[in-house]
């Protein structure tokens, strides 16, 4: 990393991006936020073992008479408490359009929502979480309505380009054009468009958007965010003729990111959100200068994979290859999230077959499959649609060998190095919401079930329903996750040979066992302390039994 203070970093940052001449005139304005920022910076950014994310709308659990946000204020303290750390409320602002993500106001919150002050009360017993959805905003954003009319500062805010260039090498996310024609004053002007018509991508080689954008990364962190998710990141800056993703100055956007952050609120993280293979995404540590915690995205499918097949062979493989983060960042471990279960990052860990076999598999579930356009024009899965809990359920089966298996799905994250960040709908054990999706007709509304806070209190109280079993059962576990000091993000991890189906993880002197096989499994070892079994696990002379689709954590 660089030894240089932030403070000096940046101007060095800002001619890499804009070249001198432009860089020695954005310095003097980037200056005056660093001077002007209000109040004292907030705590040290670190983290420890006590630490797991809920990530969840702001609707997610709705009562008659209250506002969203108060509702899940309650929801979280009477029924997680300290189990959960920080709340992810996913995009709070007023939108148009892919629930939240087409942001046409930055600043303020949904007015059927609640206000400020309502997230300002979450705050106060747990950590926040909030969206910087910066590569694109909402075409009812008045920067685009000004670029619709031609007025600044909106007219050199967005990428307007001769349609007849040569866009295919382009990387996609979608299968729409790249380009959309809107009407102006001085004609019709194609306009870049990553994820929708309604999504219009914002032109980062106009300093002016930077600025723009820094100012709200500010007014997110002084509002009480921990950390900042920096939403579809890879995509920010255009150069055709390039795939124009991950390119060097989107880098140096993320860099003066933390650079700024550093000057006055080194407490606050940075996240890159980039669902791409392992390594792209990995590069977004930088030498430690840049991301402070990046998602692990092939997490979710190979976890996926291995429970579904039984065989958690090429995960423990990726496991095993997985390097540590630079010193100073860590990994946010998910299974499950607002969005589908991205497959783009088994590319080169699982033959395409079985990828395209995983997705038939979640078809025949009832869930849905999304595509990305291939600059030969073919299309592939880049993302299947479904709950985590019914992506891991079989026709046929035991319901309780299905709750095991969505259990060990969401335990398994818990004892990796990094964060584990669990997903509302896994709480409350959700199965795919159909008709909320034949309602929208969306295929992501299948994971994204907004619930009747009657209807789950309700369910809460019976100690049989699956809901009720699984809250508790992840609750305890991130219990006991925070009381094991080798568990702290930092610590280094090893993952054991062991027998066929079963994963071990060494994290110092605890040792965490998880059967993903449908057979029982026996591990040479010896226990000095159980810290977390399943029912069914023993001990003998020849090791520690593992019952099919178990978990046993303990320390020699």
């Amino acid at each position: 990393m660089n030894l240089l203070s932030a403070f000096d970093r940046l101007p060095e940052r800002l001619n890499l991006v804009y070249g001198p001449e432009v860089g020695e005139r954005v310095w003097p304005r980037l200056l005056s936020r660093l001077q002007n920022a209000p109040g004292e910076p907030s705590a040290s950014g670190t983290w420890s073992e006590k630490d797991s994310i809920l990530i969840t709308y702001g609707d997610s659990i709705t009562a008659e008479g209250e506002w969203p946000l108060q509702t899940l204020t309650t929801f979280v303290r009477e029924y997680l408490g300290d189990a959960i750390q920080l709340v992810h409320i996913l995009p709070f602002f007023p939108f148009t359009s892919d629930d939240g993500f087409s942001i046409s106001d930055y600043e303020r919150i949904r007015e059927d929502l609640g206000n400020w002050e309502d997230v300002a009360d979450l705050g106060t017993s747990h950590d926040l979480m909030f969206d910087l959805v910066l590569n694109h905003c909402s075409a009812s954003h008045k920067w685009f309505q000004q670029f619709l009319r031609d007025e600044e500062p909106g007219s050199g805010f967005f990428h307007a380009l001769d349609p007849s260039l040569d866009l295919r090498e382009v990387v996609r996310p979608r299968t729409h054009p790249v380009l959309t024609p809107f009407e102006t004053p001085s004609g019709t002007k194609h306009v870049w468009t990553t994820f929708s018509a309604d999504q219009v991508d914002l032109n980062f080689a106009n300093p002016d958007v930077l600025l723009a954008f820094l100012d709200i990364l500010l007014l997110y962190a002084r509002r009480g965010a921990r950390i900042i998710r920096l939403d579809a990141i890879a995509f920010l800056w255009k150069t055709p003729g390039t795939g124009c993703i991950h390119l060097e100055q989107t880098h140096e956007v993320v860099k003066i990111m933390r650079d700024v952050l550093e000057c006055v609120e080194p407490g606050v993280i940075l996240l890159t959100e980039t669902n791409v293979p392992h390594q792209e995404n990995v590069s977004y540590f930088g030498d430690g200068d840049e991301a402070r915690m990046v998602y692990q995205f092939p997490l979710p499918p190979l976890l996926l994979h291995a429970l579904r097949k039984g065989d958690p062979s090429y995960l423990t493989a990726w496991l095993r290859d997985l390097e540590a983060p630079p010193e100073g960042c860590t990994f946010f471990n998910f299974t499950a999230s607002h969005d589908g279960i991205g497959v783009r990052p088994l590319e080169g860990l699982v033959p395409m077959d079985e990828v395209r076999e995983l997705a038939e598999e979640i078809r025949s579930l009832g869930g849905k499959v999304n595509e990305r356009s291939q600059p030969d024009g073919s299309t592939t899965p880049y993302e299947l649609n479904a709950t985590y809990f019914s992506a891991l359920e079989k026709a046929g089966e035991d319901p309780e060998v299905h709750l095991r298996r969505f259990w060990l799905s969401q335990t398994f994250p818990m004892c990796l190095q990094g964060i584990p960040a669990l997903y509302i709908h896994s709480f409350t054990a959700t199965p795919n919401d159909l008709e909320g999706m034949a309602r929208t007709g969306q295929n992501r509304t299948i994971n994204r079930k907004s619930w009747d806070w009657g209807e789950v209190a309700s369910t809460l109280t019976d100690p049989a329903h699956s809901m009720t079993r699984t809250l508790n059962t992840l609750r305890e576990r991130l219990d006991v996750r925070s009381s094991i000091p080798e568990f702290h993000p930092d610590h280094s991890q090893e993952i054991l040979e062991g027998p066929e189906g079963c994963v071990g993880v060494k994290r110092g002197a605890v040792t965490a066992l998880h059967n993903f096989s449908d057979a029982p499994v026996t591990v040479p070892a010896s226990v000095g302390e159980w810290l977390l079994r399943d029912g069914g696990v023993e001990t003998s002379e020849a090791g520690i039994l593992l019952p099919p689709l178990s978990v046993a954590w303990f320390r020699s």
